[in-house]
């Protein structure tokens, strides 16, 4: 049976190399090694989460082209000797193993001499030291495609690029699900002496750091709550339709219909729209398990316009395909973006809006969010439709954040940033057809 370190090489080689989603490759180990799930995510994902940090010192220590296998072996042992608190001899040692483990028994020495020349560097302060040059240290010390930094730094400044670049989010946003209440919520994380603190945005958030796995939660198993970030909920928030119709026109996996449906207290209808069947599938069962008795989800192309719909919604709500640079938890997103993928990602939230925003009745509310930072795909996004659909206006949102964030709101766009608002890098538009 492979070992753990195997089981982690394997998904790490998967993922950069052949283009694997982390979440699916990892579930896939998960179900080999349960046992050791949780490590070899830690791994993996430490790994992808310094990628070019860790590349930039083995080429250092490592003279000529490595093949992937050596490569992610010295990935892996780096990641778990600068960043894991594994003890570097450890580090060095497992290294050799993983590469005896899977064949390769001639570099094993290179491997030994590669670890522990970075181990020594280091111990002793004595890294190699990182570009001097803003942009260049940024691509390298967070682990950033240069195009991406380089955008950033443009719209935002380095001062602010960095800090949010470097801010790192842990723990996982709980909510109730109706009938149970955010309160009983509460109490239960109390009693079972689970740290938590309520969302500065939205007031069912409540943040689990530590000590909570959903998976092996009764409440969560009978559908008292779901896993759901405080900016996702804003997004329902914003909709603020009591009853009525609904559109989610990119359902799946059906985490917003279902907050949607506590927020009409079962009322109204929701229709969702999913491309894939399997994820349609998805949907289905987390209505099942939340108790959602007002939606339903078809399978259904949202950028294909459907006559038969129009004027027919209170409300569409478009949680737009993105490109997903606003998600700290998914560090193998921003490794396969390109300038060209964003653009072309721009181009479908376009014919999504352009196909749905028909659907609203007069008066009617339309909401696009995306969770990326990404003016293409946000800002940009929404005046360009705004200048093509006379019949929307901006919409403020300032009635459904704090004070603190109201007078950015009022234009009916914001965004949210992973070191100012303490959750996802998530975008927002809030539009209203004329009456």
């Amino acid at each position: 049976m492979s070992s753990p370190r195997r089981r982690a090489l394997e998904a790490l080689i998967d993922i950069t190399e052949h283009g694997a989603y982390a979440n699916l490759r990892l579930k896939q180990a998960a179900e080999e090694s349960a046992d050791a799930s949780g490590w070899i995510s830690a791994a993996v994902y430490t790994t992808l989460d310094h990628l070019f940090l860790i590349d930039y010192y083995i080429d250092h220590f490592a003279e000529g082209r490595l093949k992937p296998q050596i490569r992610g072996i010295l990935r892996l042992g780096a990641a778990q000797a600068l960043f894991m608190q594994v003890p570097m001899r450890a580090a060095c040692d497992e290294s050799v193993k993983l590469c005896r483990e899977i064949g390769k028994s001639a570099l094993a020495g290179f491997v030994n001499g590669v670890m522990r020349n970075l181990c020594r560097a280091a111990q002793g302060d004595a890294l190699p030291p990182l570009p001097t040059e803003p942009l260049s240290r940024m691509v390298v010390q967070y682990s950033y495609p240069r195009f991406l930094v380089e955008a950033y730094i443009d719209r935002y400044g380095e001062a602010f690029t960095e800090a949010m670049l470097s801010y790192k989010q842990h723990g996982m946003t709980l909510r109730a699900q109706p009938p149970y209440t955010t309160s009983e919520l509460e109490a239960y994380l109390t009693a079972q002496g689970i740290p938590y603190h309520k969302g500065e945005i939205v007031g069912d958030a409540l943040h689990v750091e530590k000590g909570f796995s959903p998976s092996r939660d009764p409440l969560f198993a009978n559908g008292s709550i779901a896993v759901q970030s405080e900016s996702a909920m804003l997004v329902c928030k914003a909709v603020d339709v009591p009853s009525g119709s609904i559109l989610d026109a990119c359902c799946a996996p059906g985490g917003k219909a279902a907050y949607l449906s506590a927020l009409m207290d079962g009322n109204g209808y929701i229709q969702g729209f999913e491309l894939h069947p399997h994820r349609v599938a998805l949907t289905e069962k987390t209505f099942e398990r939340l108790h959602v008795h007002n939606a339903r989800i078809a399978c259904a192309d949202a950028s294909i316009l459907q006559p038969a719909l129009f004027n027919t919604m209170d409300a569409v709500l478009i949680d737009a395909p993105c490109s997903g640079l606003g998600l700290p938890d998914k560090p193998d997103v921003r490794y396969a973006k390109t300038d060209g993928a964003i653009r072309s990602l721009a181009a479908l939230q376009r014919s999504i809006l352009d196909a749905c925003c028909g659907y609203v009745k007069p008066g009617g509310t339309l909401v696009y969010a995306t969770c990326t930072i990404s003016a293409a795909e946000n800002e940009e996004q929404i005046a360009s439709f705004l200048e093509r659909h006379t019949e929307y206006q901006a919409d403020s949102l300032a009635p459904y954040v704090p004070a603190s964030m109201q007078s950015q709101a009022a234009s009916g766009m914001l965004q949210l940033f992973p070191h100012l608002h303490k959750t996802e890098g998530f975008f927002v538009a809030k539009m209203r057809r004329r009456a």
